[in-house]
């Protein structure tokens, strides 16, 4: 076949990772498993006599180095060769004369956990570099400078007065502002994560030759008021509050009533929901609902889902509780606060002004509050029904409800047990009857259980006040070893005051009032942070989930303290903060190159110019159905999950399933032990715990998904069909097909090799293949299929 087609180079020729963000990330998760799994083990079972001044057998363990040296038996680890460390042939028994720790040893999880440790090198994360007492830039109070002079002829804008004042102490230059269709093409992804049409594309050129600022203002605020709007942005507070449409135990139980709280994140970013306020209903919705009943009850108790969707462990009810515990504190630390708590469940935090005491402190809250169960496996001991799901009606419809339902229950149980009592004196013709009706009845009680509500009273995944009470810390993060109890309360290091819990409330509403204070140092500059994050491709802190000592520092903190004031000025509107970013000249800027920018700032760090960026998994995957015609932008309503009475999964047998869909990526079911294909597959975030930066790579396997996969088949083939009935002619399916791919008309020399390549494949298949039906079509879907997975497709200059 005569067919080339070179310009527009496919993924796998960009087969990179972009190594920066790739071994953050890994170092990231390396330093938290080290501080969840190995320095707990460690201070538990080897301090007593390898650390500080204690060295037995001439051996310290409380530092890399020390082990490095290791002990009168020689070296105690060899970063990358766990088999050939003495520590690892020592905790496991295998050295023939080394065992420790002597009396008690190490479990089988914890002697793999050495291993993996130091398989990847043995990281052991440097104490903080803010030990010398000089006070942390995160923790201070914000400062509220003048702003710098506006350089002359570039912009007075509040954010490019900011950002040009770091160029011209580094002496770089900006690049040249973005086309109108560069422009709008990439405010349609900021804003709604999907292209513009061919007719808003020319629209908005036309308007902005005419009255340039008014034209992005007023299609800034329309993009706003759209409803794709919460879906898109909606999407990015998702991936922080590790949505999934299951539970995470065992068996992975599904929770269909999980998207609730997904809806409820959608139509809080469409509502422009003060942060506050979506934080607080987060954290304390169903208080706040019960304290001030309105017709949003039911939204603010489902909004509780942020602390329900923690993570499940084991099979049994509330199994290993302290480790979802442990995920609600983490998740409520990185996602509003920009912490890095759960290290301090072990021990006080290695590098934040975090303490044991504080971490148990907020693990009274949470434990003072009822969680929901999704339910599991059947075992003799306890049944698998659905528990503590919270009805969405306030308490005066939902108890009379409940009465009635429980009373049924309790009539059918009472009536399985006369019935059991008859059993041993009946004949067998009785006995047979009889457990014929048992078994009848014991399903039916079962069924009406299995659901943990009514069928009448419809619920959520939502959280509720518990007991309030008070725990123990837990030595070494053991919850089988406790100590002092700890009252409730917030972060002592920022925090004179503590919280004043009224009797009979867990501290949630408390806890999330004192995360909203404006004077709080933290949780505006986290959020606009991450605001700044999502329309520049990396956030003015490096690490959005880490503003603590071991995160990185702002590039631009002065403009970091003046956006959070902003934000907090405007009432906590999220999209006020977008107009303030994307009316600068600086958010408008081209990415083009600029040779001595760039010798000075190779990473821009100090945004010279804009960073052409992949498009994320959801955008990649919504842009090819949307070019195709079959893009269904409504939301759906309820996953396709099997009847809750056919439900028989268990830890051997979990479930797992991917529903067909064609509507919107965010409205895909997505569950905790196994990742969504495509999302997977194309950099999707971690359902099983908080992510504030996803990675971005670019690999083969992405190109043979383009090339092979089933779905982009039929994907090539409806955007093929759409191509031929929508426009008359080759030339004008071509311009159709460069419009709606990247929002631009073909130049002649693409129009006459892409008509060309159209030809050629015809030829081919009319001459080789004469079963071939419609070579047309297939000409055009080939062609489609080389635009859906050309570079200029997925990436956003």
């Amino acid at each position: 076949m005569r067919v080339q087609y070179t310009s527009l180079l496919p993924l796998s020729l960009f087969a990179f990772i972009w190594a920066g963000e790739s071994f953050a990330q890994t170092r990231a998760d390396q330093e938290d498993f080290f501080e969840s799994r190995i320095r707990p083990v460690l201070a538990k079972a080897c301090f007593e006599c390898h650390a500080g001044g204690k060295r037995s057998q001439g051996l310290r363990v409380d530092s890399r180095w020390a082990l490095l040296e290791g002990g009168d038996s020689g070296p105690a680890i060899v970063p990358g060769q766990p088999d050939a460390s003495l520590l690892v042939q020592s905790i496991s028994r295998s050295h023939g004369k080394l065992s420790t720790p002597p009396h008690k040893p190490l479990g089988k999880q914890e002697v793999a956990d050495f291993r993996r440790w130091i398989q990847e090198g043995a990281v052991w994360p440097e104490l903080s570099k803010r030990q010398d007492g000089q006070p942390h830039w995160a923790f201070e109070p914000r400062k509220t400078n003048e702003l710098p002079k506006a350089i002359s002829g570039w912009s007075d804008h509040p954010i490019d007065r900011l950002v040009a004042e770091v160029w011209r102490r580094h002496n770089l230059k900006p690049v040249q502002p973005a086309s109108p269709r560069v422009l709008v093409r990439r405010l349609y992804y900021d804003l709604i994560g999907l292209p513009p049409t061919p007719e808003e594309v020319d629209a908005f050129e036309k308007e902005s030759l005419r009255t340039p600022p008014s034209a992005f203002s007023n299609l800034i605020d329309r993009l706003l008021a759209s409803p794709e709007y919460g879906e898109r942005w909606g999407r990015h507070w998702m991936d922080v509050a590790r949505y999934a449409d299951t539970a995470g135990d065992n068996a992975d139980y599904p929770v269909p009533e999980v998207r609730l709280y997904r809806d409820y994140i959608i139509d809080a970013f469409n509502a422009d929901m003060p942060f506050d306020q979506f934080v607080q209903e987060q954290l304390a919705g169903d208080i706040l609902a019960r304290k001030n009943p309105s017709d949003r009850y039911g939204e603010q108790v489902i909004a509780t889902g942020y602390l329900a969707l923690s993570n499940r462990y084991g099979t049994r009810p509330f199994e290993h509780w302290h480790l979802t515990l442990e995920d609600t504190i983490d998740t409520v630390g990185r996602s509003v606060l920009g912490l890095t708590l759960k290290c301090a469940r072990c021990h006080d935090h290695k590098f934040e002004p975090v303490t044991s005491e504080d971490y148990y402190a907020l693990y009274g809250i949470f434990d003072s509050t009822q969680y929901p169960w999704a339910g599991g496996e059947e075992f003799k001991t306890f049944r698998r029904h659905r528990q503590h799901f919270v009805p969405i009606s306030p308490d005066d419809q939902a108890a009379p409800k409940l009465a009635v339902f429980q009373a049924r229950v309790d009539e059918i149980a009472e009536y399985i047990l006369q019935l059991e009592g008859q059993l041993e004196t009946a004949d067998d013709r009785l006995k047979f009857a009889l457990h014929m009706q048992l078994d009848w009845l014991r399903t039916e009680h079962s069924d009406m259980l299995r659901p943990g509500l009514p069928p009448d009273l419809p619920g959520a995944y939502a959280v509720k006040e518990g007991e309030p009470h008070d725990v123990q810390l837990q030595e070494g993060g053991d919850p089988k070893e406790v100590g002092e109890k700890i009252a409730r309360n917030s972060i002592k290091y920022f925090s004179e005051d503590d919280l004043s819990i009224p009797q009979g409330e867990s501290g949630r509403l408390q806890l999330a009032q004192w995360m909203t204070r404006p004077d709080h140092p933290l949780t505006a500059r986290v959020m606009v942070n991450r605001i700044w994050l999502h329309h520049f491709g990396r956030g003015i802190v490096a690490t959005p989930s880490n503003f603590g000592i071991s995160g990185a520092e702002p590039t631009h903190p002065q403009l970091l303290d003046y956006l959070a004031e902003r934000f907090i000025e405007g009432g906590w509107s999220i999209k006020q903060m977008h107009r303030l970013i994307l009316t600068s000249n600086t958010w408008q800027l081209s990415s083009a190159e600029n040779p001595h920018s760039s010798e000075i700032d190779p990473d821009n760090k100090f945004y010279w110019r804009h960073d052409r960026r992949r498009l994320d998994a959801e955008a990649i995957r919504d842009t090819m159905l949307l070019v195709s015609g079959e893009l269904n932008r409504d939301r759906p309503l309820v996953h396709p999950f099997p009847p809750i009475k056919d439900w028989q999964w268990t830890q051997h047998k979990q479930f797992k399933d991917c529903y067909e869909s064609r509507h919107r990526s965010v409205y895909l079911m997505t569950q905790r032990i196994q990742r969504h294909p495509f999302l997977a597959l194309f950099d999707g975030p971690d359902t099983n715990t908080t992510t504030g930066l996803r990675t971005s790579s670019t690999v083969t396997p992405q190109s043979l998904y383009f090339m092979n996969s089933p779905e982009m088949v039929q994907i090539a083939d409806s955007s093929a069909g759409r191509l031929l009935a929508d426009a008359r002619n080759p030339d004008e399916r071509i311009d159709l097909a460069y419009q709606l791919c990247y929002a631009r008309s073909p130049t002649n020399e693409e129009r006459i090799r892409d008509k060309d390549y159209i030809e050629d494949f015809q030829e081919e298949l009319r001459i080789g293949q004469d079963s071939v039906e419609n070579p047309e079509h297939k000409a055009w879907a080939s062609y489609a299929k080389i635009l859906l997975s050309s570079s200029e497709f997925s990436y956003l200059d």
